[in-house]
């Protein structure tokens, strides 16, 4: 059991939803991604999700895609990513998946990969345009190495390929609210709480919702069907608003907080 497995059992024994945090690492750069991940850990943050920043995303929106460009024109890779998570590791157990696209997973080589994915501390990995249909060495090998490997469900998913997504995801299944990139958005589809629901009766796993929520009432909507909430666009965005100043750590975790009490 890793900490992502640890994390909702925790929290289920104690009737509570996980609050999920994406942010993109290296942006602004990797010393404040490091005091954002520990200031979070201490504002109702119950797993973060580190973005590998890449030059050609596809389930990203405008906002993250662009903290993607300025951590890669900072010089910003895989090697000092994972150094990052050892540096986090050394006052801090809280769970950490990292959300890539398979293209940098396979230029490092997969194998090779999950070996530096778990010697640093990472307990999770996120690949939007990895299908599980071609992810079958990687399932084979992160499970030997206890790193979970999280898949996605949409709107359009139909029943009998939810089987399979669920079957082959690990640590927790990633509903997607909507159909289009990420993005905050103004309001939840009343379909998805529906659908949610019809996701969790087919499994016991963890099932968290993420893509265009933004406030804490939004939060609050979610957590009631499912078993977290993953924000990180409005999180990103309030990142790039406090660009430059001295206090952006306390300034972004105030906001995380705010969101987080949604859950309470």
């Amino acid at each position: 059991m890793n900490r992502i497995d640890s994390k909702f059992r925790e929290l289920k024994k104690k009737g509570k939803k996980a609050f999920i945090a994406f942010i993109t690492a290296g942006d602004p750069n990797l010393t404040a991604t490091q005091q954002l991940v520990l200031n979070f850990e201490h504002a109702g943050v119950d797993i973060v999700e580190l973005g590998v920043p890449f030059s050609d995303p596809l389930a990203d929106g405008l906002t993250i895609q662009a903290s993607s460009q300025r951590a890669l024109q900072k010089g910003v890779t895989l090697e000092k990513i994972f150094s990052l998570v050892k540096k986090i590791r050394e006052s801090s157990e809280i769970p950490i998946a990292l959300m890539t696209y398979y293209n940098p997973v396979f230029y490092y080589g997969e194998e090779r990969f999950l070996t530096q994915a778990e010697q640093s501390g990472v307990d999770g990995l996120i690949i939007p345009d990895l299908p599980p249909e071609e992810a079958r060495n990687l399932i084979q090998s992160a499970r030997k190495k206890n790193i979970s490997l999280v898949f996605f469900i949409s709107p359009t998913t139909t029943k009998q390929r939810m089987k399979h997504i669920i079957k082959a995801s690990s640590g927790f299944i990633y509903y997607v609210s909507l159909t289009g990139v990420t993005g905050a958005r103004e309001g939840i589809a009343p379909l998805i709480l529906k659908q949610v629901s019809l996701v969790k009766k087919m499994t016991k796993k963890p099932v968290c919702v993420g893509f265009g929520i933004s406030t804490p009432e939004q939060v609050k909507k979610i957590s009631q069907i499912a078993d977290g909430v993953i924000v990180g666009s409005a999180i990103v965005q309030q990142i790039v608003k406090n660009a430059g100043k001295k206090n952006l750590v306390n300034r972004v975790t105030q906001f995380v907080h705010h969101l987080s009490r949604g859950l309470k």
